[in-house]
């Protein structure tokens, strides 16, 4: 630790503080627009300049470390001056040259109300120029459909490039020519390549990267604002809903060190043009092959009709990937009181079995326990286009340290080095039998990390798959007390919370392969499961919020609620509960999905017990109590983890691959997005020139 003094208060922080965080530390207030806590320093904005007394100049406060400060004549702690005449003056002196180019057309500018150059030319600037030349003019670029620039508002801050290089580890973006000619450009100014570029649009301090899909659409102060989770995947990462009377008009990232830091990825980001369009507002009944609107009570007379003819063995229930614990709870409870062994939440055939633990189907490092892994062997995912957000720690843990990752599957650009093992499960087999060169690396290894996507468990032999990963990581000694390197990465923000549910099968049950089998089942529920392909012949009752597929497979529509539109509980791949707000109201006729089951119940004869979301969570937090623990993560003991260990089984020579083939249309709300159609439309073609 090093003290100094800020402003007259002496203070004491670590030595390699610089000093616009000492100076933070001590409460005083440094402008910056090139310095970002989570980016390398570029020290090319001048905005942070101090006085520090003995030197001859003011001091740009975010390129000089505590340590480099020097003490008194007499051992004085440095002193630091943020208030003096003298900065007062170099900051206005930055401001004006900042201003010289600067186009000042902040009555069109979407950064308008948002922007850090605007807030700080208010507070540290000057209400004239000495300017009177003309300002220079820089062409726009094209970077993709998800990032407009107007490069004449660009003040040369690089953070655009330092996060694409460092963090997203795309290196897109960079600067050609010098001085008044220096240009922000993708060069051959084609898209930008990372599922994590939206990201640029927050770190730009000035109007010079903004959204294309929102540009022009509403000003910040116009906007109604929910804090939220996101569910396009199941990282959980914490965003913010801004909205405008009943219509979403935009997300944004909220800082949780925990899980997303403050990025989100670009499918989080823009995919809120999807929530309006393609949407179920009403009850609908097929006749005579064909949908026909309908209300409440005639959809719910047909069901009932159907489910009183069906004997409970042949009606199931299969909960989809973006469904709330309050809805997969409700239906769990109406399926038991119709006597119905046949529920699965697991839609793409992953073999994960709850009775074994919550270990066993968990990230049990948790995300920021990443960055305290010194070894990583990825086996069946794509973390890049499964978790953008988890696979960015991952990078930023391997560009640190350069920690050593191993990779059994698919052969990817994952944005960092690893060491490609092989492409089926044998080769696992093999290491968790005690050979092949990364096991040395894994063993030696403090706290090795072993991640297992669902490429490797949605497949037949996925439990044996599972299996030895859990004894590869026994093996490796990753399953000590203060640390457990067993890690599940999920794909759907349901899962975790289903399975925490139970809502698999009973002994006599039949999973979802199962079920879908032709003639299997009489009468089918789906809860915004959309993955499936259900055979003809069984009665189909889709809940949900779009017309996807599981609605065009319908015999009954029940319109529900996107996550947007309803107070819900998600549980992330890690197991941490987090709430879900309601930022707007779900349209038309459409209501929230457990007062949908409650009411059906009601219709069924099996009326569910509890008439409000309140008295809903007062049972469930009492048959789970670890769900009411919001935010936290209950530990999950590693014995069901040893158990899995000792199941063995046959292993396919089929290689893994990820589930995600593309990686912006994965569930019906990012479908009916027509943003995510265009950049899907870019990535396919980009894909194909390559291959080509």
């Amino acid at each position: 630790m090093a003290k100094l003094i800020v402003d007259g208060n002496e203070i004491e922080v670590p030595a390699e503080f610089t000093i616009l965080q000492a100076c933070e530390e001590a409460g005083a207030e440094v402008p910056r627009f090139c310095f970002h806590e989570r980016l390398s320093i570029a020290g090319n904005c001048r905005m942070c300049l101090v006085e520090v007394k003995g030197s001859p100049k003011p001091v740009a406060s975010c390129a000089m470390s505590v340590r480099d400060l020097r003490p008194g004549p007499n051992g004085e702690p440095p002193v630091v001056n943020t208030r003096t005449p003298l900065v007062k003056k170099a900051r206005e002196g930055v401001m004006e040259f900042l201003l010289i180019n600067h186009p000042l057309d902040c009555p069109i500018c979407d950064q308008g109300g948002e922007c850090d150059l605007q807030d700080q030319a208010m507070a540290y600037g000057v209400d004239s120029s000495r300017f009177a030349e003309n300002k220079r003019a820089v062409e726009d670029k094209y970077i993709g459909p998800l990032v407009k620039t107007s490069m004449n508002r660009c003040i040369h801050c690089t953070r655009c490039i330092r996060f694409t290089t460092e963090v997203a580890g795309v290196p897109d973006l960079g600067a050609i020519g010098r001085g008044e000619d220096m240009e922000i450009t993708t060069y051959l100014e084609h898209a930008m390549g990372s599922e994590l570029q939206g990201n640029v649009i927050d770190l730009c301090p000035v109007g010079a990267l903004t959204s294309k899909p929102y540009a022009f659409k509403a000003r910040p102060w116009e906007l109604s604002k929910t804090e939220s989770v996101d569910v396009m995947d199941a990282v959980g990462s914490a965003i913010r809903v801004d909205a405008r009377g009943r219509e979403v008009m935009r997300f944004l990232p909220r800082v949780n060190e925990f899980i997303n830091e403050e990025w989100i990825s670009d499918k989080t980001r823009f995919v809120w043009d999807g929530l309006r369009t393609q949407r179920l507002d009403r009850p609908y009944v097929r006749e005579n092959g064909r949908l026909r609107p309908a209300s409440w009570n005639e959809a719910f007379a047909l069901i009932a009709e159907k489910v009183n003819a069906a004997k409970s063995e042949r009606i199931g229930a299969i909960v989809g990937d973006l469904a709330a614990v309050e809805e997969t709870y409700a239906l769990k409870l109406l399926m038991e009181k119709l006597g119905v062994p046949n529920i699965d939440c697991r839609q793409d055939g992953a073999q994960l079995d709850p009775a074994l633990g919550r270990a066993t189907y968990l990230f049990n490092t948790t995300i920021a326990g990443i960055e305290d892994a010194d070894a990583v062997l990825l086996i069946g995912t794509n973390p890049r286009k499964e978790a953008p957000v988890l696979n960015a720690r991952i990078r930023k843990r391997w560009r640190l340290l350069r920690t050593p990752i191993g990779v059994i599957g698919e052969n990817v650009d994952l944005t960092y080095d690893y060491s490609y093992l092989g492409a089926g499960a044998q080769t696992l087999a093999d290491l968790a039998a005690g050979n092949g060169a990364f096991l040395e690396v894994l063993s030696k290894a403090e706290r090795p990390l072993i991640i297992v996507g669902q490429g490797a468990l949605a497949r037949e032999d996925g439990m044996a798959v599972l299996a030895a990963a859990a004894k590869l990581a026994k093996a490796v000694g990753a399953l000590g007390e203060a640390w457990n390197g067993f890690s599940v990465l999920h794909t759907a923000a349901a899962r975790a919370g289903a399975l925490d549910l139970g809502f698999v099968p009973k002994a006599d049950g039949l999973d979802v392969a199962g079920m879908l089998a032709p003639g299997a089942l009489d009468v089918l529920f789906l809860l915004g499961a959309d993955e499936v392909d259900v055979p003809e012949g069984a009665f189909v009752v889709y809940q949900g919020t779009h017309g996807d597929r599981g609605a065009h497979r319908a015999d009954v529509i029940l319109p529900g609620a996107a996550y947007t539109e309803k107070t819900g509980i998600y549980v992330n791949t890690e197991g941490r509960p987090q709430f879900a707000n309601r930022a707007v109201f779900p349209p038309g006729d459409a209501r929230e999905d457990w007062a949908i089951l409650r009411a059906l119940s009601d219709v069924l004869g099996k009326r569910l017990p509890f008439d409000s979301l309140a008295a809903l969570r007062e049972q469930l937090f009492a048959a789970h109590p670890h769900l009411a623990a919001i935010g936290e993560i209950a530990p999950a003991d590693t014995a069901g983890i040893e158990t899995l260990a000792g199941k063995g089984g046959v292993l396919a020579d089929a290689p893994l691959t990820s589930p995600i083939a593309d990686f912006y249309l994965t569930n019906p709300i990012a479908r009916a997005s027509a943003v995510m159609a265009e950049c899907s439309a870019l990535a396919g073609g980009a894909l194909k020139q390559a291959a080509e």
